[in-house]
C-alpha cells in the first residue's frame, strides 16, 4: 500500500478511532495534570528521612505516591497515544517529550524510597505494619524487602546507578549499529526486479514463493553481519560482561539468577523449560520433514522455514466479521467476559485502521482509572483477526486487574503478561479449526498454530539456551570470540532442527541480529507464558470449571501475588515440567492431525 492510498487521520470514521477524549477532553486539561504531577513529585521529596517516623507518615507518603503515579501514568499514556495517532504531529512530539522528562523527575523524587525502606529496623517495621492503613501495602513493601540482601549501601547504590550509563552502552551501540548504520544489498529476481532488503522486508522476502529470492535475502543479510562479526562480538561480550558485573556487585550467584529474581522466579523454571523442549525435539524434526515434503524440495534449508506451506485461504474479513469471529472463539470464557469484550468493541477502546503517520504494529495500553486502549492497523487478513483476539486478551486482563486491585497491584509482570493474550488466540484457533469449511482451510489453520509453537516455544527456548551458555562462559572468565559465539549458535540450530534441515553456515551469525539478547534472560518468558496459556485454554475447552474459575481470579489479581503463585490459581505450576510437557504434547497431536488433513487435501485434489 502506497502512502498516497493511506487515509489521513481526519478521514478515519469516528467509530473506528479510540476515544482518546476519555483520558483528556483537550490538551489544556493535560497541561494542568502535567503541572500537578511535578508539584506532587516535589512534595514526595519532603518525606525523605521521615518514613519510619510513624505509620501515619508512611501511609501519607504512600497515598501521595499513588496519586502522583496514577496521574503521571495518565499524562504519559495520553501524550504517547496522541503521538501514535500520527507520529509526524509536532504538537504531540513535544507533549511526548515533556512526558518523558516528567518520568525522569518522578523517578528522582522516588529514588530515596527503597534504600530508606530497607534501613528501617525490623522491629520498627513490624510496628509500622500493625496499622490498618498500611496492611494493603504489605506485598508491595515485601517485593523490595525480600531482595534486601542484594540492595547495597546508599553509596554503593549511587555508584551502580552512575555505572548504569556505562553498562547500558552496549545496548545503545548495538541499537545504533543495527537500526541506523547497517545496510543490506538488494535482492534481484530473475525477472529483473530489484527488491530492497531491510529489517522490515526480510521476513516478507523469506515468505516469497520464489526460492532464489529467499536464498538471496538470507545470504545477503547474514553476509553483512559476517563482515561485522568482530565488532558485533565485542559489543555482545561487553553486554554479557555488564550483566555479570551487576550480578556480582549485587551478590547473586549468576546473572541469570539476578534477572529472574526480579519476578521471584526460581532458576529451576528456566532449566526445566530447556530440559522439556530437549525431550520433544524429535517432534520438531518431524515437523521439518513434513515441511520439506509439502514444499517439494529435496533438502530443506534455513531460508525455507518461513515460506507458507499452503496457499492462504480466502480469509479476508472486514472488521465487523473479525469481531464476530473473536466473540464466537472466546465463547467458552462465558457471558461476563463476552459482555466486557463487546463493551470494548463498542466503547472506544480500539483504534482500528492505518492512517498516514500512525504507529505501526499493534498493542494494548492504558492508564489506571480509564478503560484500556488497543492500537491496530487492521487489514482484513486472518493474522490480523488473531491480532484482535490477542490484544483484546491484554486489554481485558488489564480491565479485570484495574477493576479489582489497588493501583500498586494493578500492573502485572512480564512473566504472566502474554498468558491472557495467548489463551484468546488458542481458543479462537480451536474454534476456527472446528468450523473450517474444507480440508485445505483446516490444514492452513493447523499450520498457523504449529508455527506459533515453532516460533514461540521452540525458537525462544533455543534463544534462552544461547543466553545461558554465553553468560556461563563469561562467568568462567572465557572470552566470547566471534568464532565461539558462532559455533555455539550453529550447534544449537543443529540440535533444535536435527538432520531434517540443512543448517546453512550463514545461520551461525543469527545471534548478532537479535535485539532481545541485550535485555538478558527475557525471551524465556515468551516460551513459559505460551506453555501456561496452552495448558489453561486446553482445560477450559475440556470444561474444567475449576481452572476456568482460577483463570478469572488470575485475571483479577494483577501483581498482588508472585507470578508463579498467580498461575497456580489456574492449576498451572511452572516450577514443574508439566505445563511445558503438556504444551509440547499438544504440538505433537497437532502434527498428527496436520498430516491426516494434508492427506485429505491430496485425496480431494486427486478426485
Amino acid at each position: 500500500m502506497t502512502e498516497v492510498s493511506v487515509k489521513k487521520r481526519e478521514d478515519i470514521a469516528k467509530e473506528d478511532k479510540w476515544a482518546i477524549e476519555d483520558l483528556y477532553a483537550n490538551d489544556e486539561l493535560w497541561q494542568q495534570d502535567y503541572r500537578q504531577v511535578l508539584k506532587l513529585a516535589e512534595k514526595l521529596k519532603e518525606y525523605q528521612g521521615r518514613l519510619s517516623e510513624s505509620s501515619q507518615v508512611l501511609a501519607e507518603f504512600m497515598a501521595d505516591y499513588e496519586s502522583m503515579s496514577k496521574l503521571s501514568e495518565k499524562v504519559y499514556v495520553y501524550a504517547n497515544e496522541r503521538l501514535h495517532e500520527n507520529t509526524a504531529n509536532s504538537v504531540y512530539q513535544e507533549l511526548s517529550g515533556k512526558a518523558q522528562s516528567m518520568l525522569v523527575s518522578t523517578g528522582e523524587a522516588m529514588s530515596f524510597f527503597e534504600p530508606e525502606l530497607l534501613e528501617i529496623p525490623e522491629k520498627t517495621y513490624e510496628q509500622l505494619m500493625e496499622s490498618k492503613k498500611l496492611q494493603k501495602y504489605w506485598h508491595f513493601f515485601e517485593e523490595t524487602r525480600r531482595q534486601r540482601a542484594h540492595i547495597l549501601s546508599k553509596e554503593m547504590e549511587e555508584l551502580l546507578a552512575m555505572a548504569g550509563e556505562v553498562t547500558e552502552g552496549p545496548q545503545d551501540i548495538f541499537s545504533m549499529f543495527n537500526n541506523a548504520d547497517i545496510q543490506f544489498p538488494p535482492v534481484n529476481t530473475k525477472e529483473g526486479e530489484t527488491l530492497p532488503l531491510t529489517h522490515g522486508t526480510y521476513i516478507a522476502l523469506l515468505e516469497n514463493s520464489n526460492r532464489l529470492v529467499r536464498q538471496q535475502a538470507f545470504e545477503h543479510l547474514y553476509g553483512v553481519y559476517e563482515k561485522n562479526k568482530n565488532t558485533l562480538a565485542a559489543i555482545y561480550q561487553a553486554s554479557v560482561k555488564a550483566d555479570v558485573f551487576q550480578a556480582k556487585a549485587r551478590k547473586y550467584n549468576s546473572a541469570r539468577e539476578m534477572a529472574l529474581d526480579g519476578s521471584n522466579i526460581p532458576v529451576s523454571v528456566y532449566d526445566k523449560l530447556i530440559e522439556s523442549v530437549h525431550g520433544h525435539l524429535p517432534a520438531m524434526y518431524q515437523y521439518m520433514d513434513i515441511r520439506r515434503e509439502t514444499l517439494g524440495v529435496n533438502e530443506l534449508h534455513m531460508y525455507d522455514l518461513y515460506v507458507p506451506m499452503l496457499d492462504d485461504v480466502d480469509g479476508k474479513k472486514d472488521f465487523a466479521e473479525a469481531k464476530e469471529l473473536v466473540k464466537k472463539g472466546l465463547a467458552p470464557l462465558g457471558g461476563e467476559y463476552l459482555t466486557i469484550l463487546q463493551q470494548g468493541f463498542d466503547g472506544g477502546w480500539i483504534d482500528v485502521y492505518e492512517n498516514q503517520g500512525k504507529r505501526s504494529g499493534a498493542y494494548s495500553w492504558g492508564a489506571y482509572g480509564t478503560h484500556p486502549y488497543v492500537l491496530l492497523n487492521y487489514n482484513g487478513t486472518l493474522n490480523h483477526v488473531f491480532t484482535l483476539a490477542h490484544e483484546m486478551g491484554h486489554a481485558l486482563h488489564s480491565f479485570y486487574s484495574d477493576a479489582n486491585q489497588e493501583y500498586v497491584y494493578a500492573g502485572y509482570k512480564i512473566f504472566v503478561a502474554e498468558v491472557a493474550s495467548t489463551v484468546n488466540e488458542s481458543l479462537l484457533i480451536h474454534y476456527l479449526m472446528e468450523h473450517a469449511k474444507n480440508f485445505k482451510e483446516k490444514a492452513y489453520l493447523i499450520n498457523h498454530f504449529l508455527e506459533q509453537f515453532r516460533s514461540t516455544l521452540y525458537r525462544q527456548t533455543m534463544f534462552a539456551e544461547f543466553e545461558k551458555m554465553t553468560h556461563e562462559l563469561a562467568e568462567q572468565a572465557e572470552a566470547l570470540t566471534p568464532e565461539k559465539l558462532c559455533d555455539i549458535y550453529y550447534q544449537l540450530n543443529q540440535k533444535y532442527f536435527g538432520n531434517s534441515v540443512h543448517i546453512d553456515q550463514e545461520i551461525a551469525m543469527e545471534w548478532a541480529r537479535i535485539p532481545h539478547f541485550y535485555n538478558a534472560f527475557y525471551v524465556y518468558q515468551y516460551a513459559t507464558g505460551f506453555s501456561a496459556a496452552i495448558a489453561i485454554s486446553k482445560a477450559i475447552l475440556a470444561g474444567d470449571e475449576e481452572v476456568k474459575e482460577g483463570y478469572f481470579k488470575f485475571l483479577k489479581s494483577g501483581s498482588s501475588m508472585y507470578p508463579i503463585d498467580l498461575l497456580k490459581l489456574c492449576k498451572v505450576d511452572m516450577t514443574t515440567t508439566k505445563p511445558v510437557e503438556e504444551a509440547l504434547k499438544v504440538f505433537e497431536g497437532l502434527l498428527e492431525e496436520f498430516q491426516e488433513t494434508l492427506k485429505e487435501c491430496t485425496t480431494v485434489r486427486a478426485k
